[in-house]
Order: structure tokens, then sequence, then C-alpha cells
């Protein structure tokens, strides 16, 4: 596997992470309710939308460079 094979697969799987982390904290929400625990699922939401972004962007630059 390459580097930006490998690098591409860790952003998807970090992606699946922060979502799933920002599920788990919504689901302990609902069984016992504590303000940190919504911050902690909207914070790791963002930060899945973001790795989305960046996900996006690296591989179209990556698919540039391998054009080159």
């Amino acid at each position: 596997m390459s580097l930006k094979a490998f690098h591409l697969f860790f952003i998807a799987v970090s992606i699946v992470c922060a979502f799933g982390f920002a599920a788990w904290c919504v689901k302990e929400y609902m069984v016992q309710p504590d303000s940190n625990q919504i911050i902690r699922a909207a914070l790791s939401f963002v930060a899945g939308v973001g790795l989305i972004v960046y996900g996006v962007k690296v591989r179209k630059k990556l698919k540039n460079l391998m054009e080159s």
C-alpha cells in the first residue's frame, strides 16, 4: 500500500471514528444528561465534517500530482 493510499485510508478511518464518537456521546447524553457529553458530540461532529473536507482536498491534490 502506497503512502498516498494509506493517508486516504487513515483519513477515512478517522472520519468513521469521529462520527462514531459523536454518536456514542449522544447515546450517553440520552442515558444521563450531561452538558459535557453534548459538547463532545458537537465537537466530534465538527471534526468529522472537517476531516471530510480535508479528505476531499487531499484526494484532489493527490489526483493532480499523479497526473503531472
